[in-house]
């Protein structure tokens, strides 16, 4: 990929919000949280205060595996053992599958990209009041509770239990904080993808065992912030108490292109 080419920034899209669990939440940490309470499948946690978090890289990888599926997108570059991603093979794919525009491309490819990667996505922290809320409830571990599971042979129907930690539904993670960034006047139209991949997400799960029923999420109490021009300055929108008002905006294409002024 050239380094040699210009790139313009008009502006960011800053999308901010809490990320709400509607059942039990399970993002894998390391399994040095064993000696903890003994669990078989720990929670990511922030080494600084013990609190679980949702890492930006588990919150865009879902965004984008998903976005990947709806679009049809070729799953043709292994990341891992039986892991396929998709990768645009040449200009016109990567203009033609919203997917590499927003999540981006690996360095190594071998064209040309107009523009880089313009979707960052940050770690959610848990809120303070759900953290007090929490910590006051006395759940089975620190912020989190323990999910009784069994693995069952399809053979001899053998169970064997094992224990999975989980942030109980209820709970807040907050701030969600999403930024997009403005190359050109075709990017303020391709926001709205963003908006459809989190859809997605809502519409299915985050973390692991989500088709066991952990994992489903909301995303709630969202604002957006534009800045733009030299000057950098900030537009906010009205709030948003759901994603679905937000999608279901019709006035947003034009408040964007409004806020983002594009020569």
């Amino acid at each position: 990929m050239s380094n040699n080419s210009t790139v313009k920034l008009y502006g960011r899209i800053i999308l901010r919000g809490n990320i709400t669990l509607l059942s039990g939440l399970h993002i894998g940490g390391a399994s040095g949280a064993l000696s903890i309470g003994g669990v078989d499948l720990p929670v990511i946690r922030n080494v600084a205060n013990g609190q679980p978090y949702i890492p930006g890289s588990s919150l865009k990888g879902k965004m984008r595996s998903l976005s990947e599926k709806l679009t049809g997108a070729p799953q043709n570059t292994k990341i891992g053992k039986d892991v396929y991603i998709h990768v645009a093979a040449d200009l016109n794919e990567y203009n033609t599958i919203w997917v590499n525009s927003i999540f981006g491309v690996p360095g190594e490819v071998k064209f040309d990209v107009p523009a880089p990667n313009r979707l960052i996505v940050r770690d959610v922290p848990l809120d303070p009041a759900s953290a007090i809320q929490l910590d006051s409830a006395k759940t089975d571990l620190p912020y989190a509770e323990v999910k009784w599971e069994a693995a069952i042979d399809r053979v001899t129907s053998a169970a064997t239990p094992r224990q999975i930690e989980r942030v109980p539904a209820g709970a807040i993670f907050s701030p969600l904080e999403l930024v997009f960034s403005i190359f050109s006047a075709a990017d303020l139209k391709l926001y709205r993808n963003v908006l459809i991949a989190l859809q997605l997400v809502e519409d299915d799960y985050l973390g692991g065992q989500g088709s066991r029923g952990s994992g489903k999420v909301a995303f709630k109490d969202l604002t957006l912030e534009c800045k733009s021009g030299s000057t950098y300055s900030g537009k906010l929108s009205g709030k948003y108490d759901t994603l679905n008002a937000l999608n279901t905006d019709a006035a947003l294409d034009a408040w964007l292109a409004q806020s983002i002024k594009i020569a």
